[in-house]
Protein backbone atom coordinates (compact mmCIF):
# COMPACT_ATOMS: atom_id res chain seq x y z
CA UNK A 1 0.00 0.00 0.00
CA UNK A 2 1.34 3.39 -0.98
CA UNK A 3 1.67 6.06 1.73
CA UNK A 4 -0.18 9.38 1.25
CA UNK A 5 0.99 11.88 -1.38
CA UNK A 6 2.75 14.93 0.16
CA UNK A 7 4.22 17.11 -2.60
CA UNK A 8 5.37 17.24 -6.20
CA UNK A 9 8.00 19.32 -7.96
CA UNK A 10 8.64 19.40 -11.68
CA UNK A 11 10.94 20.79 -14.33
CA UNK A 12 10.97 20.81 -18.11
CA UNK A 13 14.37 19.87 -19.52
CA UNK A 14 15.21 20.88 -23.08
CA UNK A 15 16.65 17.50 -24.00
CA UNK A 16 15.25 14.26 -25.45
CA UNK A 17 13.76 11.74 -23.02
CA UNK A 18 16.53 9.20 -23.76
CA UNK A 19 19.26 11.69 -22.74
CA UNK A 20 17.43 12.69 -19.54
CA UNK A 21 16.77 9.05 -18.65
CA UNK A 22 20.35 7.97 -19.34
CA UNK A 23 21.72 10.77 -17.13
CA UNK A 24 19.22 9.95 -14.35
CA UNK A 25 20.11 6.26 -14.35
CA UNK A 26 23.81 6.91 -13.61
CA UNK A 27 24.27 6.98 -9.82
CA UNK A 28 27.80 8.39 -10.15
CA UNK A 29 26.33 11.63 -11.60
CA UNK A 30 24.34 12.53 -8.45
CA UNK A 31 27.06 14.86 -7.03
CA UNK A 32 27.16 16.71 -10.40
CA UNK A 33 23.64 18.07 -9.93
CA UNK A 34 22.45 17.48 -6.36
CA UNK A 35 23.22 20.67 -4.41
CA UNK A 36 23.72 18.85 -1.09
CA UNK A 37 25.49 15.64 -2.19
CA UNK A 38 29.29 15.73 -2.38
CA UNK A 39 30.00 12.00 -2.82
CA UNK A 40 28.15 8.75 -3.53
CA UNK A 41 29.23 5.29 -2.34
CA UNK A 42 27.84 2.50 -4.50
CA UNK A 43 26.80 0.04 -1.76
CA UNK A 44 25.62 -2.60 -4.23
CA UNK A 45 28.58 -2.02 -6.54
CA UNK A 46 26.23 -0.88 -9.33
CA UNK A 47 26.81 2.39 -11.18
CA UNK A 48 23.38 2.24 -12.83
CA UNK A 49 20.03 2.24 -11.07
CA UNK A 50 18.18 -1.06 -10.86
CA UNK A 51 15.65 -2.54 -8.45
CA UNK A 52 17.53 -3.29 -5.22
CA UNK A 53 20.50 -1.01 -5.97
CA UNK A 54 21.56 0.90 -2.84
CA UNK A 55 23.84 3.89 -2.57
CA UNK A 56 25.00 6.18 0.23
CA UNK A 57 25.00 9.93 -0.31
CA UNK A 58 27.49 12.02 1.68
CA UNK A 59 25.97 15.46 2.29
CA UNK A 60 27.83 18.76 2.22
CA UNK A 61 29.22 19.73 5.60
CA UNK A 62 30.64 16.23 6.06
CA UNK A 63 28.58 15.11 9.06
CA UNK A 64 25.52 13.52 7.47
CA UNK A 65 24.76 10.66 5.10
CA UNK A 66 21.69 8.93 3.80
CA UNK A 67 21.21 5.57 2.16
CA UNK A 68 18.78 5.40 -0.73
CA UNK A 69 17.54 2.28 -2.46
CA UNK A 70 15.79 2.00 -5.81
CA UNK A 71 12.86 -0.42 -5.56
CA UNK A 72 11.19 -0.04 -8.96
CA UNK A 73 12.36 1.02 -12.41
CA UNK A 74 10.02 1.38 -15.39
CA UNK A 75 12.36 2.12 -18.33
CA UNK A 76 12.00 5.66 -19.72
CA UNK A 77 9.06 6.31 -17.36
CA UNK A 78 9.62 5.98 -13.61
CA UNK A 79 12.14 5.44 -10.79
CA UNK A 80 10.89 4.66 -7.27
CA UNK A 81 13.33 5.19 -4.39
CA UNK A 82 13.06 4.65 -0.63
CA UNK A 83 15.14 5.95 2.28
CA UNK A 84 16.04 2.98 4.51
CA UNK A 85 18.62 4.83 6.62
CA UNK A 86 20.00 8.31 7.35
CA UNK A 87 21.93 10.13 10.05
CA UNK A 88 19.21 12.79 10.53
CA UNK A 89 16.68 10.27 11.89
CA UNK A 90 14.14 10.99 9.15
CA UNK A 91 13.96 7.31 8.11
CA UNK A 92 12.98 6.36 11.67
CA UNK A 93 10.19 8.97 11.84
CA UNK A 94 8.98 8.63 8.23
CA UNK A 95 9.57 4.89 7.87
CA UNK A 96 7.58 4.60 4.62
CA UNK A 97 9.14 7.63 2.86
CA UNK A 98 9.03 7.02 -0.88
CA UNK A 99 10.04 9.16 -3.84
CA UNK A 100 8.72 8.63 -7.37
CA UNK A 101 10.51 10.29 -10.26
CA UNK A 102 8.55 10.24 -13.52
CA UNK A 103 9.67 11.15 -17.02
CA UNK A 104 7.42 12.29 -19.87
CA UNK A 105 8.25 13.31 -23.44
CA UNK A 106 6.80 16.71 -24.31
CA UNK A 107 8.22 16.88 -27.80
CA UNK A 108 11.26 15.94 -29.84
CA UNK A 109 13.69 17.74 -27.51
CA UNK A 110 11.74 18.35 -24.33
CA UNK A 111 11.15 16.16 -21.26
CA UNK A 112 9.09 16.78 -18.15
CA UNK A 113 10.53 15.33 -14.94
CA UNK A 114 8.37 15.19 -11.80
CA UNK A 115 9.43 14.13 -8.32
CA UNK A 116 6.60 13.15 -5.98
CA UNK A 117 7.01 12.50 -2.25
CA UNK A 118 4.88 10.03 -0.29
CA UNK A 119 4.96 9.26 3.44
CA UNK A 120 2.65 8.63 6.39
CA UNK A 121 2.38 10.93 9.40
CA UNK A 122 0.77 8.59 11.91
CA UNK A 123 2.82 9.72 14.93
CA UNK A 124 3.07 13.16 16.53
CA UNK A 125 6.79 13.25 15.64
CA UNK A 126 5.94 12.53 11.99
CA UNK A 127 3.24 15.23 11.95
CA UNK A 128 5.68 17.78 13.42
CA UNK A 129 8.47 16.77 11.04
CA UNK A 130 6.04 17.16 8.13
CA UNK A 131 5.10 20.66 9.32
CA UNK A 132 8.73 21.70 9.63
CA UNK A 133 10.27 19.86 6.70
CA UNK A 134 7.62 19.77 3.97
CA UNK A 135 8.54 23.20 2.56
CA UNK A 136 12.26 22.51 2.84
CA UNK A 137 11.89 19.14 1.06
CA UNK A 138 9.97 20.89 -1.75
CA UNK A 139 12.55 23.69 -2.08
CA UNK A 140 15.52 21.32 -2.06
CA UNK A 141 13.86 18.99 -4.56
CA UNK A 142 13.13 21.91 -6.89
CA UNK A 143 16.76 23.09 -6.56
CA UNK A 144 17.95 19.56 -7.44
CA UNK A 145 15.65 19.43 -10.48
CA UNK A 146 16.81 22.87 -11.64
CA UNK A 147 20.46 21.85 -11.29
CA UNK A 148 19.85 18.58 -13.16
CA UNK A 149 18.16 20.58 -15.93
CA UNK A 150 21.21 22.86 -16.25
CA UNK A 151 23.68 19.95 -16.24
CA UNK A 152 21.74 17.84 -18.77
CA UNK A 153 21.06 20.77 -21.12
CA UNK A 154 24.75 21.80 -21.04
CA UNK A 155 25.81 18.20 -21.81
CA UNK A 156 23.38 18.03 -24.75
CA UNK A 157 24.64 21.34 -26.14
CA UNK A 158 28.25 20.21 -25.79
CA UNK A 159 27.85 17.02 -27.50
Amino acid sequence: MQPPFRSKQEVIINAPLEAVWSFSMDLTKIPEFHPRVVKVDLLSGKTLREPGASYQCHLSGGKHTCIEKDIEIVPLQKIVTVLPEDTFGISKILSDYRVETTFQTLGHRSTKVEISHYYSTTTLKAKLLNLIAKGKIARETQATLNAAKGTIEAACRAG
